[in-house]
């Protein structure tokens, strides 16, 4: 009974147990990532402000370039025996002496250019001049080519003009006489497969037209005329939705100048060698537009080239300048696989016979598609039995121009 009193007596709360008080900091979580936030911005700025990098990183790559010298020695015997065939075949060649390359670099932050030799061999150590000329493709005539900022680009030479000498042969009597079809292929240079596809598969007398773009986009060139094929170079110009609509690096614009729309064009013409004309690629707003399209036609005549207007534009000017530089001009008339179904492709084809048939000459533009070289290598294979001759493109702008 005591206990119960004393319990029943005692003010509420005595006996139990007192809680421990938690420990509490002056600011909360979400303050303090505010804190590190705002030390993370501050450092990041202040290296930014502060670094002495101008290009904030740009990447870069440095790369020792060694001339092989006469007085190296030849691995011996013991040590090549063991070499496997697949090794031999594919060792790559080492540069003549005295080979030299020359290569481009951009500022990625001022647009600055500068030409760096490369392969110069001893003479560049010694900062002498190297006197052997740029190496050129085989059957390539060093009398055709002069040195710009870029590489090696087209020239006339006394009587010689690259239309001339790099046309395919042809039978131009008997072409004179019946209807003729020229074909040309573009938008080769860029993937190595379908332009090789394009250059064994297809008959030499097809034209094909080569962008300056790809990794070698000269050695495929060399390739094709190997074979036996013409070749034009596509030069990248302004199209009307440009630029959703991009051609590539360098394209000729309306928006520039003419001299730096020459520029661009001297790059494109260093690319590769041995095309016998130029072509459009893409560009229906610049190939419309006289002030820019003037002076590019009349460079390319000047150099003895030849001009092929894909026919994408019917605002073209491009006849009319060419005839005005007095040069050789071709058209297309068709453009074979716009849907590329073999059924279309062949009507496609169809209706090009129809047309050298009513005019004497037409011309028919296609792209490397698989299905457009299967159809067009399979519809070439009867053509002459039609009463048709397939012709190279320059034969077929130089029946149009005497007709």
């Amino acid at each position: 009974m005591t206990e119960t009193a004393d319990d029943l007596s005692a003010p509420l709360g005595q006996d139990k147990p007192r809680r421990k008080r938690r420990l509490r900091l002056p600011f909360t979580a979400m303050q303090l990532l505010a804190v590190l936030l705002g030390l993370f911005l501050v450092t990041f700025a202040g290296f930014a402000i502060f670094n002495k990098d101008p290009l904030g990183g740009e990447p870069m790559t440095r790369i020792a370039i060694r001339e092989p010298k006469a007085t190296d020695e030849k691995p011996a015997a013991s040590d090549t025996r063991h070499e496997s065939k697949q090794d031999t075949k594919e060792a790559p060649k080492q540069a003549a002496p005295g080979e030299q390359k020359t290569v481009t670099m951009i500022d990625g932050s001022t647009g600055a250019r500068r030409d760096v030799v490369i392969g110069a061999g001893d003479a560049a150590d010694k900062g002498e001049a190297a006197s052997a000329p740029p190496p050129v493709m085989a059957g390539i005539d060093p009398k055709l080519l002069e040195k710009s900022r870029y590489g090696m680009i087209p020239v006339v030479a006394g009587d010689l003009k690259p239309f001339n000498v790099y046309a395919a042969d042809a039978d131009r009597a008997k072409a004179a006489k019946m209807p003729v079809v020229a074909i040309v292929i573009g938008g080769l240079g860029v993937g190595a497969a379908k332009t090789t596809d394009a250059i064994m598969k297809l008959p030499p007398a097809v034209t094909l037209a080569f962008t300056p773009y790809g990794a070698d986009p000269g050695k495929l060139a060399e390739r094709a005329r190997a074979q036996r094929h013409e070749i034009f170079l596509q030069i990248p110009m302004e199209p009307y939705d440009f630029p959703d609509n991009d051609p590539g690096p360098q394209t000729l614009l309306t928006s520039l100048s003419p001299d730096q729309n020459m520029d661009r064009l001297y790059w494109h013409l260093s690319r590769m060698q041995g095309y016998a004309g130029l072509a459009n690629f893409m560009g229906a707003r610049f190939i419309a537009t006289e002030p820019a399209m003037q002076p590019i036609i009349r460079e390319a005549a000047k150099r003895g080239l030849g001009f092929f207007d894909d026919g994408s534009s019917p605002r073209s000017i491009a006849p009319q300048a060419a005839s005005s530089a007095s040069m050789p001009f071709g058209k297309g008339d068709i453009a074979i696989d716009v849907v590329p179904t073999p059924t279309e492709i062949d009507r496609a084809l169809t209706k090009l016979e129809s047309t050298a048939r009513e005019r004497g000459v037409a011309v028919g533009t296609a792209s490397a598609l698989p299905v457009s070289i299967e159809r067009v290598s399979a519809w070439t294979k009867t053509l002459g039995d039609r009463g048709i001759l397939l012709v190279p493109l320059t034969t077929a702008m130089l029946k149009s121009k005497s007709s």
